[in-house]
């Protein structure tokens, strides 16, 4: 049987296959088809490199020989001597390939038979199969494209280039190779895929993108255009990256050089260099006809025109002749409050009636161009300069009482400028008009040395903000709410007839039946009075009819509600017997009874008073302007709250954060999104006096309900992200006053200006990994608890994800740190260092979990947390 087997392999061998001598074979550890070669055949047989038959030279066993039959013959030979117990052929694949002797594998380059030597000393009834086997592993076929099974590994270079090419390129993969690439062409390649990139996904890196600009020569060239192609598209990405560039460019430790290329970028975006290019239209007629202009000459036949159609080309003209009137008087009102229109730029190109026309009827995709080529980033300048300046007068102020007189007057002062095509920034994905600031609302919030102040926004939701027509003003002091004299006998029959039920809760119109019959108007002392002034100055009914009859028509605004007296007492007794949950007004604290106030109920309140609240499209928005506070670590820190929480989302680990945005101005100035619903453990603690978890028992129900339950379960979620947040980024200055508590029992932390390497006064009070009071470990059940065993699992899966994708955390802080003068990155580049240990890639998940659990223990027993807390009270008088 073994000599007809080398038989078979001798006259296999006979056949001389064709080998290519600058091949660079590599192997793939074994099997049948483990040979390999550099180049492949084309249609004919012949390679793409000179032939030498069998002159390659193999190694088998470690032995070189010249050609092929020489080596099929010390190959016949160790068949030969071998025992027969070892030369049988396994019955089970798995057993050959353990006791089988592999050849040695590629050496200096030279082709090597992987084949196990028992792979070709079978059985007798395997013979044939082992014949084909060896002859397909020496003659290869020819037209085949590849000859063997496992090709080359395609380079690095080329793996890279197939994932700029994959849908999986984001901005973080592109950004990340782009600030660690030193290749120009690279860098090149990599600044044209940007132009590919989503808008939103590139915005979030907006920051680190500009820092590369400012601080990398190399980078600058290759950034510029994409920067210039989006600002030319966007007026909220060219508001944004001017004010970043003045944040960044104004740091007094940066050269000249690095200063002038960003300020030169951020001078063309404010001269309005970067604008939309007009079309070939506009180019040959910036100011084209509005109507056919006939010759005097020739007469031509017209169609009769309505008089609807006479008074809209009346209109068209009388608009064409404002706006050329509006044009020159833009320079002297722009940035007035005085002057009424503030934040107006003098463009009229968008409420024109043929604009107004297609928002109508719904035809808004005919958008209209603006052709005068007044300032597109005036009116948005000019309202965020005049917050600013609000901020900087108040901090002027001794008391608290006198910061919120002035911010009335303010505020109202900006009332006489609206409506305007102005926007909250931190809302910018939005499309609305600001039409409104109802000042009573507004409020000073808590700060020893600035004035940062919270102020609500009417809005009116509109297709574009950019195109839309602005609303028309309504005065708030009309007579929106009177009847003509010949009507009210009318509206009293039509009331009387009235039988519509009335919801729970609300007010019954004043009927017939009820027993309490004597009711009132609200609206009465005012009808009377401006009914009386309208007397004396003319009698005649018509005129007061004709008045009431407009005011009303053009506002369209709500009936008069007659309040019964049954339902005032039925009112008061639901008032009296319903627990209070809201704070008391405190002078010293104002702010807490406004952000204790749910928010359903500020809004009903304030759009029940708003001139504007009868209308379907009325909103309102709220923002916290900061002036005298750099606020770039706090838009860092809202960069890494929102990459953990898409982490954890991607992942699926059930932990809780609030990031909120932020817009930086300048290096000392900008806005926040603040967090409605909302009240500080410090407020809490003032004015409830009772411990954290007794005022989870008065806001959500006992200890078994399920709202409580509920509740708990949100609280040990959110604890235990921000647990996280705080070890990872080194979060300090972590006092009750910066602590949040939301109405479904989340915590929520706030004011990230202490983060990585810096701490408040460089005190180094807080020394713990995180705040872990026993009042939070109360809330949660106590040590032993459930509650308190899922807050340490969640704390371990939540960083367990976290270390998953460090990457994209430590590029954040990595781009920054470069040449920052912050104060987070005093420590240098250590700080990235530190940020990259705190993650523990050498431990395991076992080792990882006793390393939480000393955290938690070591935290909840920090001296330092309960000396800093003690300092914030006898210094600031926060809570404990």
């Amino acid at each position: 049987m073994k000599l007809n087997t080398m038989e078979k392999i001798e006259e296999v061998a006979q056949q001389k296959p064709a080998f290519h001598e600058n091949s660079t074979p590599t192997t793939n550890g074994g099997g049948m088809n483990g040979l390999h070669v550099g180049e492949e055949e084309d249609e004919t047989g012949e390679g793409k490199g000179h032939h030498h038959p069998c002159r390659s030279k193999v190694m088998v066993n470690g032995h070189k020989e010249d050609d092929v039959e020489g080596r099929l013959q010390q190959l016949t030979m160790q068949c030969k001597d071998s025992n027969d117990h070892s030369v049988q052929c396994s019955s089970s694949r798995s057993q050959t390939g353990t006791d089988a002797e592999a050849i040695p594998p590629l050496v200096n380059g030279d082709l090597c038979l992987n084949l196990p030597v028992t792979n070709l000393i079978a059985e007798e009834d395997d013979e044939q199969r082992t014949s084909d086997k060896v002859a397909e592993v020496l003659q290869p076929r020819r037209g085949s494209k590849a000859i063997f099974k496992d090709k080359l590994p395609p380079p690095k270079e080329s793996l890279l280039l197939r994932l700029f090419e994959s849908k999986l390129l984001d901005a973080s993969i592109a950004i990340t190779h782009l600030y660690k690439s030193k290749e120009p062409g690279v860098q090149t390649y990599i600044g044209n895929k940007l132009f590919a990139l989503d808008h939103s996904d590139f915005d979030f890196y907006l920051p680190q993108v500009l820092y590369m600009y400012i601080h990398i020569h190399e980078l600058s060239d290759v950034l510029k255009p994409y920067i210039i192609h989006r600002c030319k598209g966007s007026i909220d990405f060219s508001l944004e990256v001017a004010w970043l560039l003045d944040a960044y460019t104004n740091d007094c430790s940066l050269p000249s050089r690095k200063q002038s290329r960003g300020t030169k970028l951020r001078k063309m975006i404010l001269s309005e260099e970067l604008r939309p290019a007009k079309s070939k239209k506009e180019a040959t007629s910036p100011n084209p006809p509005l109507s056919p202009v006939m010759s005097p000459t020739k007469k031509t036949h017209s169609r009769s025109r309505s008089d609807a159609t006479g008074a809209l080309a009346q209109n068209i003209a009388q608009e064409t002749s404002l706006r050329r009137v509006n044009s020159h008087a833009v320079d002297l009102s722009m940035g007035d409050l005085t002057s009424g229109r503030a934040f107006s730029n003098g463009c009229t190109c968008f409420d024109t009636t043929a604009n107004k026309l297609n928002q109508m009827t719904g035809r808004m995709h005919r958008t209209t161009e603006c052709t005068c080529s007044a300032p597109r980033l005036s009116p948005e300048l000019e309202f965020l300069d005049a917050l600013m300046a609000i901020g900087k007068r108040l901090q002027g102020l001794p008391t608290r009482e006198m910061r919120t007189s002035r911010l009335f007057a303010e505020l109202q002062m900006m009332n006489m400028n609206l409506p305007a095509r102005i926007w909250l920034p931190t809302n910018s994905e939005e499309e609305y008009h600001i039409v409104r600031i109802p000042h009573v609302a507004s409020v000073v919030l808590n700060s020893k040395d600035k004035a940062p102040y919270l102020i609500y926004v009417e809005a009116l939701l509109c297709d574009n903000k950019h195109t839309s027509p602005l609303p028309s003003k309504i005065l708030e002091n009309t007579l929106r709410y009177t009847k003509s004299e010949e009507n009210l006998q009318d509206y009293f029959r039509h009331e009387a007839n009235n039988t519509a039920h009335t919801p729970p809760g609300g007010f019954s119109v004043y009927h017939q039946n009820d027993s309490d019959h004597d009711c009132w108007s609200q609206e009465d002392d005012d009808i009377l009075q401006q009914y009386t002034m309208m007397n004396q100055k003319c009698n005649s009914s018509d005129t007061i009819s004709q008045m009431s009859h407009d005011s009303i028509t053009s506002t369209d605004s709500k009936e008069p509600v007659y309040i019964a007296a049954g339902d005032i007492r039925r009112r008061l007794t639901e008032y009296l017997t319903t627990p209070n949950t809201s704070f008391q007004r405190d002078p010293e604290d104002p702010s807490a009874a406004a952000l204790k106030e749910p928010w359903e109920e500020k809004v009903k309140r304030i759009q029940e008073s708003s001139p504007y609240g009868h209308l379907p499209n009325w909103r309102l928005r709220s923002v916290i302007v900061k002036c005298g506070d750099d606020l770039r670590q706090e838009l860092l820190a809202y960069q890494l709250l929102k990459q953990l929480q898409n982490i954890w989302k991607q992942e699926r680990v059930p932990l809780f954060v609030r990031p909120y945005r932020i817009v930086v101005t300048s290096n000392n100035s900008g806005l926040i999104d603040p967090i409605i619903n909302a009240v500080s453990l410090h407020q809490i603690k003032k004015n409830s006096k009772v411990s954290l978890l007794n005022y989870f028992f008065k806001e959500f129900g006992g200890p078994h309900t399920e709202g409580f339950l509920t509740a708990q379960k949100n609280f040990v979620q959110s604890c235990a992200a921000y647990c996280l947040v705080s070890y990872l980024i080194q979060v300090k200055d972590r006092h009750n006053g910066n602590i949040l508590l939301d109405p479904d029992g989340h915590i929520i932390h706030i004011d990230f200006g202490f983060i990585l390497s810096a701490s408040p006064r460089n005190l180094g009070f807080e020394a713990s990994h995180f705040k872990l009071t026993p009042e939070f470990v109360e809330v949660m059940g106590g040590l032993g608890s459930d509650m308190f065993e899922y807050f340490k699992i969640l704390m371990l899966q939540g960083l367990i994800a976290a270390r998953k994708h460090q990457d994209k955390l430590v590029q954040l802080v990595e781009i920054m740190q470069s040449s920052s003068q912050l104060p987070c990155f005093k420590q240098g580049a250590s700080t990235v260092k530190n940020l990259k240990e705190r993650f523990h890639m050498n431990l395991t998940e076992e080792q990882l979990q006793l390393w939480v659990q000393n955290m938690v223990e070591s935290s909840m027993h920090s001296l330092t947390t309960k000396l800093y807390d003690g300092f914030q009270y006898l210094t600031n008088g926060i809570f404990i």
